[in-house]
């Protein structure tokens, strides 16, 4: 299908990955060769539709990520990367020119603020490992933050078996104190948890904290009545990384691991870097912003619990909505 809005080819996808693999995305995602080639067809028809979309990609890789983490829910994979798109363009300081290569990115890599571990956990699956507490008040903002979390999880998520296993997260809160709180109001702290959590196409699996600042457990508790109970239950808590549920040999050296801090994150900027062309071209996707209500382009909130074929320039009856979709699996 050729389209006017595509900045990447509809290509015609193949399966490639283990047979483990095959039987996880169909015992936990829904996923076969059946359910992904009509949603495959079905996102590509509606993007192509929708008349608030200008450009998108169009590739199998960039809709299946969202397929897998929404367990192929089509209806529900349209909003999230409709959604997706909108946050993109709204807000371009923190989510476009991700670039590991700006010197207030590449310095936070460098310090080990997060990266992936290099070798996967005994399920398979990716852990990131964060160390907040470099991130120094001083030198960087709040954006700063989104930015470089942006650039490591879009280089993630376009691994094929990331998408599939999902990730560990595990982070050591030495350093982080009270300050801290000034990065992000309140009204800002909860758009982000919940539009993170309902947006960004993620599988987290479990999730590790320790060395955690007694002073800030008002905001860890805070924190954590912003996420669903699902998210609550993956989460651990531990006065010491020693005792975190998580295999010691995959950690840094640092924390009593095998391979030095240095040398992981060397490794780690090398994936970045094998990304990076193709994550600042997806800076090209764009939609009307004129299209969309203010509450919507903000991120608020309410507007999660609005669908966006509601907003201008929808009708009840479109094909190219989330009606028109339900409607199509009814009949398939």
């Amino acid at each position: 299908m050729k389209s006017t809005k595509a900045i990447t080819k509809a290509d015609d996808y193949r399966f490639t990955l283990s047979d483990e693999l095959r039987l996880i995305a169909k015992e936990e995602l829904r996923e076969t060769q059946a359910t992904r080639d009509h949603a495959l067809k079905m996102l590509r028809e509606w993007a192509d539709k929708n008349p608030r979309i200008n450009k998108i990609r169009m590739d199998a890789n960039f809709f299946l990520k969202f397929l897998r983490a929404k367990k192929f829910q089509i209806p529900v994979v349209q909003e999230n990367i409709e959604r997706y798109v909108l946050l993109k363009n709204a807000f371009e300081g923190a989510f476009k020119n991700l670039d590991c290569r700006l010197p207030k990115m590449a310095k936070l890599l460098d310090e080990g603020y997060m990266f992936a571990l290099p070798e996967r956990d005994r399920e398979g699956r990716r852990v990131i490992f964060y160390r907040p507490g470099v991130f120094d008040l001083r030198e960087y903002t709040n954006a700063d933050m989104l930015k470089v979390h942006g650039i490591c999880y879009e280089t993630l998520m376009a691994d094929e078996e990331n998408q599939i296993r999902g990730f560990i997260h595990a982070g050591v809160g030495t350093g982080i104190g009270l300050q801290y709180l000034t990065l992000f109001t309140i009204k800002e702290a909860v758009r982000i948890a919940k539009n993170g959590e309902k947006i960004l196409p993620m599988r987290h699996r479990e999730m590790y904290g320790c060395n955690i600042n007694p002073a800030m457990k008002m905001a860890v508790d805070f924190g954590m009545s912003l996420i669903s109970q699902k998210l609550r239950e993956r989460i651990r808590f531990y006065t010491d990384i020693k005792d975190i549920e998580l295999e010691k040999r995959l950690l840094p050296k640092e924390y009593g691991g095998e391979m030095p801090m240095a040398e992981m994150i060397r490794l780690w900027k090398q994936e970045l870097e094998a990304y990076r062309t193709r994550l600042l071209a997806d800076d090209e996707m764009s939609v009307n912003l004129s299209m969309y209500s203010d509450a919507a382009k903000e991120g608020s909130v309410g507007s999660l619990k609005e669908p966006l074929n509601g907003c201008t320039g929808a009708s009840d009856n479109s094909t190219y909505g989330l009606a028109g979709s339900f409607r199509k699996l009814e009949v398939d």
